[in-house]
């Protein structure tokens, strides 16, 4: 088994790794770049014209997870990534060939986003057995009804999503930092499915990493970020530690309430609490730090995230 675990992580590894150069190229010939705010930093400007939406080069983890076991579980959470990218893809095809940095519209999004992940949790539910409890510490659970939990694990879902989406604004970035999100559901799960799915989006995130790290010859866009956002999600469902998701998703659900926070603040006070939001460009026009300290430093976080929900999946769930 172990084997073919890693098989599957070095085989994703290399097809990412030789097959994004050639989209990199396709999607320059299109002209399908990266259009860039007005109002972020002067260096991000100098980003205008880089190809966007090289995450669809992550569907490859898909396809090599399926192929190493093809078992139901296995296309459940495959299918989680494929629409969550298809959504991703939308959007990033519209800025793109229109060069419009806004996208779709955010309700839009949203509404595709609760449509499909109602109808995959209701899979989850009825077609894999999922339980409705949530495990708080070992022995110890509460069982919701099933109404209950289906509408509490859509608006997780979604918002994880959406959060994760938020951290992919710096070359490197969201690659970092999820990397040991994936390796913590790879080292607790007994399923086989959850170990390869984590195991092969790592080797193909390490391919799209010599890509995307500063300076980025290509962005995922938010056909990868939300992709790997809903899978992560999921995945968490699936493992029932989402008692665990404040810590272990720490960094995406900073990211998120920076920008709740900017919001709301500046709508009541017409004042802003960070220089910008998301949160890492606080950190860049405040402090001066440059992409790649911001990357490292965020990256630790997660792997300490990671560790630490792992110390409380072992001794206290």
């Amino acid at each position: 088994m172990e084997t073919s675990l890693f098989s599957a992580l070095g085989i994703s590894f290399l097809l990412v790794a030789m097959l994004t150069p050639i989209l990199i190229w396709g999607l320059r010939s299109l002209k399908l770049t990266q259009p860039i705010r007005a109002e972020l930093p002067q260096e991000h400007q100098a980003k205008r014209g880089t190809p966007l939406m090289a995450g669809i080069i992550l569907l490859t983890g898909v396809a090599t997870s399926t192929y190493f076991h093809p078992k139901p579980l296995v296309l459940f959470i495959g299918t989680t990534f494929v629409l969550f990218s298809l959504l991703g893809f939308m959007d990033d095809f519209k800025k793109a060939a229109f060069q419009d940095p806004s996208g779709i519209s955010g309700k839009a999004k949203l509404l595709f986003q609760f449509a499909f992940t109602t109808i995959l949790l209701v899979i989850l539910l009825f077609q894999f057995n999922l339980s409705s409890e949530i495990i708080l510490f070992e022995d110890y659970s509460i069982n919701l009804p099933i109404s209950v939990y289906l509408i509490l694990m859509l608006l997780f879902i979604v918002g994880s999503a959406n959060a994760i989406n938020f951290t992919d604004g710096l070359d490197g970035l969201l690659i970092n930092v999820a990397i040991p999100t994936f390796f913590f559901f790879f080292v607790i799960s007994e399923k086989v499915e959850v170990q390869t799915f984590s195991l092969v989006m790592i080797g193909c995130l390490l391919g799209l990493f010599i890509y995307n790290i500063y300076p980025a010859k290509a962005f995922m866009g938010d056909t990868g970020s939300l992709a790997i956002g809903g899978s992560l999600a999921f995945l968490a469902v699936i493992e029932k530690v989402e008692i665990l998701i404040p810590i272990l998703f720490s960094v995406y659900l900073a990211e998120q309430l920076s920008v709740i926070l900017q919001v709301w603040y500046y709508k009541k006070t017409k004042l802003r609490i960070f220089r910008m939001a998301p949160i890492h460009y606080h950190f860049s026009l405040k402090y001066g730090w440059s992409e790649n300290k911001i990357v490292m430093v965020f990256g630790f976080i997660s792997w300490l995230s990671a560790f630490v929900s792992w110390l409380l999946w072992k001794y206290i769930m």
